[in-house]
């Protein structure tokens, strides 16, 4: 459920009319509704009742803005962050450092210098190597490091390609069948606090099954950990979770993952850790665009909106559906193309698409576009960074400036003896 429905025939972000933030901040725009944040935030969290001892960090990656983090802050969630950039966002958010997991595959030494000076409470480690360093540093500060070994389980994710992480050949985590020869070697290191292990197979997905069967050989490796003599006091299970993106999608709910994983660890004795991102954030925004020209086609006209996609990557990137509702639908319906002003083929949101007829200068949007939307942004072709808007009942405010194709200019230098030549 989200909170973005017609009132009165026009499309409302709770209770403001879209109209009035495409006047006032222009399109494209990003929307985003506090209520749905808080209700998926709550929502998922209840799902996981059955879990006695958990801790929750929202994946920063699916959405970094800094209003999103600081409302998710208030209730009660962690972070999960893959760079140094997202770790000072979630400190500047008012995330507690030691509720702050670092992921990702390629930290640097610096990055996990920061990390330790910040007291980060989890480092998911990716290779031997990335544990000899990080207990290096931490012994030279007097320290020693919260860390869990990533494990890659092989496990398909069924998911698209290009978001699944499991699978052995997948750039991810340690093989299974090391890593407990790999948690034996790095345990002797007297700046390593080594807490368990972690994983993620992939995004989106449709089925508990591979969860399942992930958490399955997981399962064994904890036990296996054990009887080599190590205090396994945590596991992390990842995020993953789909959300629908088309109105007949059938996902599993957070409280179907919930009693899998309760059912699946309950012998486990440990802390789990959770990384929701998409099920938080996808649902709790839109793109909001306008269209420029409806152009005449071949087989069916194409549709000219502002957005493209350097705002909303994720058509180009994995042929991903998004649905594209008028603001102010009459009713009548056309089969069009979709399309954005960049000069690429792959600037192409839909084809043959069965929409809300539309003419230059309606607004539409592209709904479930908060995760994995601005934070994915860019500025080819020279255009403008896209705008983030927070709407919380009956207000709005910009919490991310539309970065102007002038200003980005501005940085840039030529230097004096180009300029000379």
């Amino acid at each position: 459920m989200d909170h973005f429905s017609y009132k009165n025939g026009i499309l409302h972000a709770e209770d403001v009319p879209l109209p009035a933030i495409a006047e006032a901040v222009g399109t494209p725009v990003y929307i985003y509704s506090a209520a749905t944040f808080r209700r998926h935030a709550r929502v998922f969290r209840e799902g996981l009742s059955g879990v006695a001892d958990k801790h929750i960090a929202f994946a920063i990656k699916a959405n970094p803005n800094l209003a999103v983090l600081h409302l998710l802050a208030q209730e009660g969630y962690g972070a999960d962050v893959v760079s140094g950039g997202e770790m000072a966002r979630a400190l500047a958010a008012g995330m507690a450092p030691g509720a702050i997991v670092f992921s990702g595959v390629g930290k640097t030494e610096g990055e996990l210098a920061r990390a330790l000076d910040a007291g980060i409470g989890q480092i998911n480690l990716e290779l031997e190597e990335e544990g000899e360093v990080l207990a290096r540093l931490a012994h030279s500060r007097g320290t020693r490091a919260p860390a869990t070994i990533r494990v890659n389980p092989d496990v398909d994710a069924g998911t698209h390609a290009k978001i699944s992480t499991g699978r052995k050949e997948n750039k991810f985590g340690v093989p299974i069948d090391l890593a407990a020869d790999m948690y034996d070697r790095l345990s002797r290191l007297p700046g390593l606090d080594l807490k368990g292990v972690a994983c993620h197979i992939g995004s989106q997905l449709a089925d508990l099954g591979p969860l399942e069967a992930a958490f399955g050989r997981i399962g064994a490796l904890v036990a296996e950990l054990r009887r080599r003599g190590h205090k396994v006091s945590r596991v992390d299970l990842g995020g993953g979770v789909g959300v629908p993106y088309r109105p007949d999608d059938h996902l599993p709910s957070p409280a179907d993952y919930g009693a899998m994983v309760a059912r699946v660890t309950r012998d486990w004795d440990v802390t789990l850790m959770f990384e929701p991102g998409r099920v938080i954030a996808g649902n709790a925004g839109v793109l909001l665009t306008r269209v420029t020209w409806v152009k005449p086609g071949v087989v069916h006209p194409y549709v000219i909106v502002d957005a493209a996609m350097n705002d909303l990557a994720r058509p180009a990137l994995y042929d991903a559906w998004h649905d594209f509702v008028a603001v102010e639908p009459s009713g009548e319906r056309m089969t069009a193309n979709i399309a954005g002003p960049v000069c690429e083929s792959g600037d192409t949101f839909a084809m043959g698409r069965d929409i809300d007829r539309l003419a230059s200068g309606d607004l539409a949007v592209f709904r479930t576009a908060g995760a994995y939307g601005a934070t994915m942004a860019s500025t080819y072709n020279s255009r403008a960074l896209v705008p983030e808007v927070l709407v919380d009942g009956d207000r709005f405010a910009v919490v991310a400036d539309r970065i102007a194709a002038e200003t980005i200019l501005a940085a840039e230098r030529v230097p004096d003896w180009l300029v000379q030549g």
